[in-house]
C-alpha cells in the first residue's frame, strides 16, 4: 500500500475511487514492454513509442501513458508496405 488511500498497480497509482492513473515513468514503461529503459528511450526518439516530456533542457524527464504503450504492442489492421508479419 502506498500513500493512504492509494495502492501501487503496475506503476500506476490507484486512487481511493479505484481509478488508475495511466502515467508511468520510463523505468515502469520499459518493464511493461519487457525491454531495457535505454531501448524504450531510443524508440521514443525514433517515433516508435509515444512519450511525453515533463521538463529538462539537456536531459528530459519522460512519462508514458499505459494506453499508448498498449497501442504500440497491437498489430495494425493493415500491414504497412515492407513490414513482415
Amino acid at each position: 500500500m502506498g500513500v493512504e488511500g492509494t495502492t501501487q498497480v503496475l506503476g500506476a497509482q490507484a486512487n481511493a475511487d479505484g481509478q488508475c492513473s495511466s502515467w508511468l515513468t520510463a523505468e515502469e514503461a520499459a518493464e511493461h514492454l519487457k525491454v531495457r529503459t535505454r531501448t524504450l528511450l531510443q524508440w521514443v526518439r525514433q517515433g516508435k513509442v509515444k512519450g511525453y516530456v515533463l521538463s529538462g533542457v539537456r536531459r528530459h524527464v519522460w512519462r508514458f501513458r499505459l494506453v499508448d504503450l498498449d497501442a504500440t504492442l497491437e498489430l495494425p489492421s493493415v500491414c504497412p508496405k515492407g513490414m513482415v508479419q
